[in-house]
């Protein structure tokens, strides 16, 4: 059994336990979010990449995941219009919006009431990739400018945008460095992200296209324009970069735009390690909002009237809600942060019943503060010494690229596992890079070698002239150590040349090296390893 699946049962019955009762009784999905089911809880992180469109986050999401994904589309215009889900999947596929919410394994059911307009706009599309083993990826359509608020999308944008924000484990949101503009939908999805800032990193992507004043007066001026929308004490980050796998442009703030990338990579990587305790924290803040819900509906319900006047006095008691929540909050002593949006709640409760509502129930209430006071304390240590060890993610997200370089590094040997391919050695015989190897020799002598190797210095110092990001870069250096000994003979370097040239001519990087590229002399040594 898969450590996920041995520390999410703790969870998820603490939820059926605890909460499930209380929301039910309460009727808290007609007024909040639908219940949680099995597969919230056994689900791989998710992270949600929005923005403008031509913001470049199908762009983003292929240099994450190294590789095109069907249906995928670049350009300037609007050219993703749906919902897509990246999950992992043995075979490569696209499933429709609504069979996918038919699938009791997928986290997307509750997403039916949304209606076919969104469902016909939403898909997953399954394949093989190694980063999406640990993380899955949501693409959204492109938010619509101030010259296209007119179009109508046919369905609650917004809406959608907070279902998914409640439950992914972060929110990439990303802007053009040289095109920063603010529509009425873009203010829209900031109001259905309140609440979730801290899942929220904001990406102010194509900086290297900007000199550095021009950056300073852009950041300056996202800054400005978050702070309006988003209105907390707190500062929102916000990376500078160029989130792709092509060469960048020479600019001034280089090395800021690659220390940046790291930092944002890192945050990434590190999400399946702490998954559990978000979820965690997820569900605390869920029970808070039910608790503040119970009181809400059991307040009204003692308010209203047996028989007369019942329609009247429910208008007033809408109207008066601020009151409500204030008098809720002294008798209760419900903190302020845990009531729902008061305009929202007014606008929620004109369609309902209220003498449907039920009153407190004493044992459903002690069963709250249990789950809030014991219950949690509790499993909060246990989760944290069940939460795996920090675990190395392929391609861009596989460490940082200095410490690549590093000898502690190489502790591991990076290919232990035989290649894939049902052709023999002898079917290599001839190396590929060997035609070019002249070439590629004339500027490894140049770099003057040590005892007829290179270290890790002196290949980082040229590698990092063809302006590929050092998350590329890093990964042309695994590959080319085939030995995992942190230098490079002439054989490993003309390999690494010849990578480095294939990417600067747009092709995808292999995530293992391919037989028919491993050096000759290294060949033996690495089928004696992957047999031991």
């Amino acid at each position: 059994m898969s450590l996920r699946n041995r520390k999410n049962p703790e969870l998820k019955n603490l939820y059926y336990k605890r909460l499930l009762p209380i929301e039910k009784y309460y009727s808290f999905h007609h007024f909040h979010s639908p219940s949680y089911e099995d597969a919230d809880f056994g689900n791989k992180p998710m992270v949600l990449v929005m923005g403008q469109y031509s913001t470049g986050k199908t762009t983003f999401i292929r240099y994450l995941i190294e590789q095109d994904f069907l249906g995928s589309r670049v350009g300037p215009e609007p050219t993703t219009d749906c919902f897509t889900a990246l999950m992992y999947g043995e075979a490569e596929g696209i499933i429709p919006g609504n069979a996918l919410t038919m699938d009791p394994k997928k986290p997307f059911r509750n997403l039916d009431p949304f209606g076919n307009s969104f469902l016909n706009r939403f898909q997953c599309v399954q394949m093989p990739n190694r980063v999406l083993e640990s993380i899955s990826i949501i693409d959204t359509p492109g938010i619509l400018t101030a010259a296209k608020r007119k179009l109508s999308r046919g369905y609650d944008f917004p809406a959608v945008l907070r279902w998914f924000a409640e439950r992914v484990d972060r929110i990439i949101l990303l802007f053009d460095a040289h095109k920063l503009e603010f529509s009425d939908e873009l203010t829209r999805a900031f109001g259905a992200l309140c609440g979730y800032e801290d899942k929220l990193r904001v990406v102010l992507n194509k900086a290297d296209r900007v000199d550095s004043q021009q950056l300073m007066r852009v950041y300056g001026a996202l800054m400005w324009s978050l702070g309006k929308v988003f209105r907390t004490p707190e500062i929102l980050r916000v990376y500078i970069g160029s989130f792709w796998s092509e060469p960048r442009q020479t600019c001034d703030h280089y090395q800021l735009i690659e220390l940046e990338e790291e930092d944002l990579l890192a945050d990434i990587r590190n999400l399946p390690r702490n998954a559990a305790v978000r979820k965690l924290n997820d569900l605390v803040k869920r029970a808070r909002l039910v608790r503040a819900h119970a009181h809400i509906i059991s307040y009204l319900k003692q308010e209203m009237p047996t028989i007369f006047c019942k329609e009247s006095k429910k208008h007033n008691l809408i109207y008066q809600l601020p009151v409500i929540f204030n008098k809720i909050q002294q008798q209760h002593r419900v903190p302020a942060g845990d009531f729902p949006d008061c305009t929202k709640m007014q606008e929620k409760l004109l369609s309902q019943d209220f003498s449907k509502f039920k009153r407190l129930k004493p044992s459903l209430m002690t069963s709250l503060d249990k789950l809030l006071t014991t219950d949690i304390a509790n499993l909060v240590p246990l989760l944290q010494n069940q939460e795996p060890r920090k675990k190395s993610l392929p391609g861009v997200l596989d460490g940082e690229f200095l410490g690549t370089f590093r000898p502690d590094h190489y502790r591991r040997h990076p290919f232990k596992e035989p290649p894939k391919d049902e052709g023999s050695e002898a079917d290599f015989d001839e190396w590929v890079v060997e035609k070019h190897k002249p070439k590629y020799d004339e500027i490894f002598y140049n770099l003057s070698p040590n005892a007829g190797k290179l270290s890790g210095t002196k290949v980082k110092e040229w590698m990092t002239k063809t302006l590929l990001p050092n998350s590329v870069l890093a990964h042309i250096w695994r590959l080319s150590d085939v030995d995992g000994d942190g230098m490079l003979d002439n054989e490993e370097f003309a390999l690494a040349v010849h990578l480095i040239e294939g990417k600067l001519e747009g092709h995808w990087l292999p995530r293992e090296l391919p037989p028919h590229l491993v050096p000759p002399s290294k060949r033996l040594s690495t089928a004696s390893d992957a047999s031991a």
